[in-house]
C-alpha cells in the first residue's frame, strides 16, 4: 500500500525447500504476462483449458503481486496463529457445523481425520468484507491488507481465469465473471492455515495422510506456493504425485462448483495433504489462500448455451431441476466436513451424501 505506514509484523520464516526426491506432478505454468500480448489470450485459455480437464491443477506467474508483498502477507497470515492466545482464538472460533461458514477460526482437532485421530490444522478465515465481524485484536491493524490482497486475488487472478476458462467452452468472456460478482451475497474468503508436526502414533494411524483425498466445494482455490512439501494430486493415472514449490507462484485448482457450471467438462480436482518429505518434518507449514465461490443465489447448473458442451455432451451429477445453490451446496459440504461418519465403499474409499449428491473421499 503505498505512501502509507504499514504496521509492524513478526517475520514470518519458512522452512529451506526439501531436498528429497519426489516425484512431482508435470502441471502447467501460466504466464500472465502473455495476456497483454497478441494472441495471448487465446494461447493460455488452450493451456488453461488442457490443464483443467486433465490433472485440474496449474500455476500462475506474473501474476503482479511481488514478492515482498507476498512475503508481507506470509507475516500476516501467521499474526492469527502465533500472536493471539488460545483463549481468544477460543472467543473468534466458528460455527461451521451449524452456520454452514468457516469464518472466523477452525481450531485443532476439529475434524476427524481416521482411526480416532482428529486434525492438526488451524485456520482462520475472512470474507471479502473484512467488517462483516469482529476480529482478534492483533489482526486488526492488518485488515486493511487483507482487504487489498483479497482483491487483488478476486480481481487480478480469479476474473482473468474465468475469462479463459469461458473463451474455451466458447461463450461470452464474462459468463462465469458475472457469477462471481465480488460485492455479491456470498461466502468467497481468504484463508491463514497452519499445520502443526503431528506425533508418529498419528501418523501410523493415518498412514500419514493429514487430510484425505477430496474435491474443494468452491469454484476455484487459489493457493499461494510455500516450500513445505505436503500437498498431493491424484493424476490421470490414479497415482498421487507431490505439487512443487514455485516461488511466488499460484497454484490453481477447479472445485465442485465449476464442475457443475461447465456440465462436468472443467474437472474438481482430487488432491490431499500428508506428511512432508523428512528433512522438512518438525516445521509448521503456513498456507494463505483465498477460495472463491459464484454468488449465493447461482444455481449450479450447466451453461448449456457452451457450443462445446452441446458437441461433447454434459454429464450431469443431477438434473437441472434439482441443482443447489452455490450458498445450499457450501453449506451442505462445509458443515459436514469431517463431522459425520462415512460410508464405506466398495472401491476402498469412503462418500457421504449432501443434497443428493454423492461426495467421495479418496483413500
Amino acid at each position: 500500500m503505498p505512501g502509507t505506514v504499514l504496521p509492524a509484523a513478526p517475520r514470518w520464516v519458512p522452512a529451506p525447500p526439501t531436498k528429497a526426491d519426489l516425484e512431482y506432478a508435470d502441471l502447467p505454468i501460466i504466464d500472465f504476462a502473455k495476456l497483454a500480448t497478441p494472441g495471448g489470450s487465446e494461447t493460455l485459455a488452450q493451456q488453461v483449458h488442457d490443464a483443467m480437464t486433465t490433472s485440474g491443477f496449474f500455476y500462475v506467474i506474473n501474476h503482479g503481486h511481488t514478492q515482498a508483498e507476498t512475503d508481507r502477507m506470509f507475516d500476516i497470515a501467521d499474526v492469527a496463529f502465533s500472536q493471539v492466545s488460545d483463549q481468544e482464538k477460543k472467543a473468534y472460533e466458528g460455527n461451521v457445523k451449524e452456520t454452514g461458514t468457516y469464518q472466523g477460526y477452525k481450531l485443532r482437532q476439529y475434524w476427524h481425520i481416521e482411526a480416532g485421530v482428529r486434525d492438526q490444522i488451524e485456520h482462520y478465515n475472512i470474507t471479502r468484507d473484512v467488517t462483516r465481524r469482529q476480529h482478534p485484536e492483533a489482526l486488526r491493524p492488518f485488515l486493511p491488507e487483507i482487504s487489498e490482497f483479497s482483491k487483488f486475488c478476486h480481481f487480478n487472478i480469479l476474473f482473468p481465469i474465468l475469462r479463459l476458462l469461458a473463451i474455451r467452452l466458447e461463450l461470452s468472456e464474462d459468463t462465469f465473471v458475472n457469477q462471481f460478482h465480488y460485492d455479491a451475497e456470498g461466502d468467497t474468503f481468504f484463508r491463514a492455515m497452519k499445520y502443526y508436526p503431528r506425533s508418529a502414533d498419528e501418523e501410523e494411524k493415518t498412514r500419514n495422510v493429514w487430510l484425505k483425498g477430496h474435491t474443494d466445494y468452491v469454484g476455484i482455490s487459489i493457493l499461494w506456493s510455500q516450500p513445505v512439501a505436503a500437498l498431493q494430486i491424484m493424476s490421470p493415472d490414479g497415482n498421487w504425485r507431490w505439487v512443487k514449490h514455485i516461488d511466488n507462484a499460484v497454484v490453481i485448482n477447479a472445485g465442485d462448483a465449476m464442475e457443475f457450471l461447465s456440465g462436468g467438462y472443467y474437472k474438481a480436482t482430487i488432491h490431499r495433504v500428508v506428511q512432508p518429505p523428512e528433512d522438512q518434518r518438525g516445521y509448521p507449514r503456513l498456507g494463505l489462500f483465498y477460495f472463491t465461490m459464484p454468488d449465493d443465489d447461482v444455481v449450479l447448473v450447466p451453461n448449456a448455451k457452451s457450443p462445446v458442451l452441446q458437441k461433447q455432451g454434459i454429464k450431469r451429477r443431477f438434473e437441472d431441476a434439482d441443482a443447489p445453490t452455490m450458498e445450499q451446496w457450501r453449506k451442505g459440504r462445509s458443515s459436514r466436513y469431517g463431522q459425520v461418519q462415512l460410508e464405506k465403499r466398495t472401491d476402498g474409499h469412503d462418500q457421504d451424501v449432501v443434497q443428493g449428491i454423492v461426495v467421495k473421499h479418496y483413500n
